[in-house]
């Protein structure tokens, strides 16, 4: 039988969820280096879907980045991820659909979708093409890979009910639904995931070419999913904390970011371990790195997230200690 707590989560109603403490979305900006306690850190790896309502999401984006320096084997993730799997369809969103249609403003809901878009392509996109990236790998590597495939076609789902139950797209397909919301998608997604197209086209040539594995890897465990990805959940998610709003939304996407922090660390390990290998590889990811930022450069219309509580500035400020990014230097070592 349903503890009461659950039943609440699950079937929604007016006040009867809590969501975790209500702050500003960029407190996190003020409040200084992270460190999290060991009680944190199993709470955020043991809840259950409807205890994740009440973690705190800048603490999972801090776990994302915790194991960077001390990454664990792909054995390890794979059984991670069998512990934290979770069924997107306990997900009850009849109040975020309340308060989007009550509640939230026009002004917040054309900013909320002009950045979660970029997402709910993004899960389908590697969906479709990370198994090539698997053609290569290890034996151990391809039961985490497996298990990551198997969360992105999870979160596609997450995206697809939430459009259609809340935001209130049309189709009468998963397709039809990602091209009701492809216009909001900006250049800034655009780019990479275009680079990644013609990386996972060069790896189904040449799928044992570990310089090519190396680019795709860059492209897409670095940049795609530990800097967009990251970037998407904080402001979408601490904007719903903020507001108490989305209860489903924000259930979803912070068990969506703690399956995030397996791929993230078991990208993060691949690329250290093919550097480790092979030093010369670092300018495969420095190269890649630089393709990346050029064609992101064209923005042709602004998203504003001023309506989610975030400045442009703020969306970019850089949180270098504990990121992808800001561990290289430690990977030849």
């Amino acid at each position: 039988m349903e503890t009461e707590l659950v039943s609440r989560i699950r079937y929604g109603g007016e006040g009867a969820t809590r969501m975790t403490e209500r702050k500003s979305p960029t407190a996190v900006l003020r409040e200084g280096p992270r460190a999290l306690s060991d009680a944190q850190v199993r709470e955020i790896e043991d809840s259950s879907l409807e205890q994740v309502l009440n973690v705190d999401i800048d603490d999972v984006i801090e776990y994302v980045h915790k194991d960077l320096r001390s990454l664990p084997d792909f054995t390890t993730l794979y059984r991670k991820y069998l512990k934290q799997r979770w069924d997107v369809y306990d997900l009850d969103f009849s109040q975020d659909k309340i308060d989007w249609q009550e509640k939230m403003t026009e002004e917040e809901r054309q900013s909320f979708i002009a950045v979660a878009s970029g997402f709910h392509h993004g899960e389908r996109q590697v969906e479709i093409e990370l198994p090539v990236f698997m053609i290569g790998a290890s034996e151990e590597e391809k039961l985490h890979i497996a298990a990551q495939i198997e969360d992105e076609a999870r979160h596609t789902v997450f995206f697809d009910r939430f459009y259609r139950e809340v935001v209130g797209l049309k189709g009468d397909d998963i397709m039809d639904i990602l091209d009701a919301s492809f216009p909001w998608v900006s250049e800034t997604f655009v780019a990479p995931f275009g680079l990644l197209a013609y990386q996972a086209d060069e790896l189904r040539l040449h799928p044992y070419d570990e310089r090519a594995r190396v680019r795709y890897g860059t492209n897409y465990f670095l940049w795609i999913e530990g800097v967009l990805a990251l970037s998407v959940m904080k402001v979408t998610l601490s904007y719903a904390r903020w507001r108490g709003f989305l209860p489903a939304y924000y259930t979803g996407f912070t068990a969506t970011c703690r399956d995030e922090s397996r791929h993230v660390q078991g990208g993060m390990r691949y690329l250290q371990d093919a550097v480790r290998k092979d030093p010369t590889m670092i300018k495969e990811i420095h190269d890649t790195l630089r393709t990346i930022l050029s064609v992101s450069g064209v923005v042709s219309r602004r998203i504003y997230y001023e309506p989610l509580g975030w400045t442009d500035d703020e969306v970019r400020a850089p949180s270098q200690q504990g990121t992808p990014t800001g561990s290289m230097a430690h990977w030849s070592g």
